[in-house]
């Protein structure tokens, strides 16, 4: 009750203090931490770019390191100097921040716009808020793309998770991503766990080490990415066969570049992403952001972004409103990972079982790596 009642208050000061501003009493610079590529600017012709335009002066300063933004926000609190304003991150780090108190609790109904039938946010975003500090903004999938011209497959396409660790019937390199998350559930669904049960046999020594003897199976046929730009790269290059990224970055491949690549939606691992405010900024640069993430997060700007990269709105109100790519001219809606079509069997990631132990999987993960 009482962390309620001090949460109340602070959140009812801050909105006091964004609400009484003149736009001299905010600062006049943001930094912005997000992840690069085509979902940056997605974010960029939705949110800041428009924001931009209505307020003459204010710059704003992308940081493309979401990848390693708790350790640098673990730093930055360490070191007394928080340089970021707004970080975009997946749910189960704004979790860890959360409970680290690296990020700002939020009173989502207070500071954030009610949808246009006057919804609160809290039921517009529902079951999203997976975090007291976490603000939604899209729901989206990391998946395989995969080259649909190699000969050695001998017209067989894949269209099953467990065929990326085939490699008899689909010889190639692959790409995945250098962390476990995603890679450990494919494994031990691949070597025969229910997709129920994965977090229950990996919380075990012994499914810990099937998910790694899954993985060993393909390891000299992998190449492990970091960046989400990669996987797109190494498909567009010819480098890798099938390679794991983010949904968005394989419909700009697909559609925008037109590469002969196609989309595998198998067991597609749900996640979402949102923002969080890190503790303890200056009052001027937390009424700046402030105001930014209300404009940023309202029903139009979310289901704006999805004209750009097809990554489904957080909230309710916005789904309707999601119409054709603002340059492609094409519906958006069948691309998306929530999709009927696409999503008739999806992985429900689980963001508390990660929460809790992201830090010892980690480290187990990159001394396998290593070995």
């Amino acid at each position: 009750m009482k962390l309620k009642t001090a949460l109340m208050l602070t959140s009812g000061a801050v909105m006091a203090a964004s609400m009484a501003h003149a736009e001299g009493h905010m600062a006049n610079s943001m930094t912005l931490v997000s992840w690069g590529g085509a979902y940056q600017a997605s974010q960029v012709n939705a949110y800041s770019a428009p924001y931009q335009a209505m307020h003459d002066g204010l710059e704003v300063v992308w940081d493309e390191s979401s990848a390693e933004a708790v350790a640098r926000l673990r730093a930055m609190n360490e070191a007394g100097n928080i340089t970021w304003d707004l970080v975009d991150v997946v749910a189960a780090d704004a979790m860890r921040l959360c409970d680290e108190g690296l990020a700002m609790e939020i009173d989502h109904d207070e500071m954030l716009a009610p949808a246009p039938d006057g919804t609160p946010a809290s039921e517009d975003f529902g079951d999203l808020i997976v975090s007291d500090c976490f603000i939604p903004q899209i729901v989206y999938s990391t998946t395989f793309g995969y080259r649909t011209d190699v000969e050695a497959w001998g017209g067989n396409t894949p269209d099953d998770i467990c065929d990326v660790f085939d490699l008899e019937t689909f010889p190639g390199m692959r790409s995945l991503e250098r962390r476990p998350i995603g890679n450990m559930e494919w494994a031990l669904m691949c070597s025969g766990v229910a997709m129920e049960d994965v977090y229950d046999v990996l919380e075990t020594e012994e499914g810990i080490a099937q998910a790694f003897a899954m993985l060993d199976s393909i390891a000299d046929s992998t190449i492990w990415w970091s960046a989400g730009a990669d996987t797109p790269q190494l498909l567009a290059d010819g480098e890798v066969v099938f390679g794991s990224t983010y949904n968005g970055r394989l419909f700009s491949l697909i559609e925008e570049q037109g590469q002969p690549v196609a989309m595998m939606w198998d067991a597609q691992v749900f996640d979402l992403d949102g923002w969080i405010i890190p503790e303890g900024l200056p009052e001027d640069r937390l009424a700046r952001v402030l105001d930014f993430v209300r404009y940023a997060t309202d029903t139009q700007r979310l289901a704006d972004q999805a004209l750009y990269i097809s990554y489904g709105p957080a909230r309710a109100s916005s789904a309707p409103l999601v119409g054709q790519h603002a340059t492609l001219g094409i519906d958006m809606a069948p691309h998306m990972p929530t999709d009927p079509a696409n999503s008739a069997r999806t992985f429900l990631f689980n963001y508390e079982w990660w929460a809790d132990y992201r830090d010892d999987m980690d480290a187990r993960f990159q001394a396998w790596l290593s070995q």
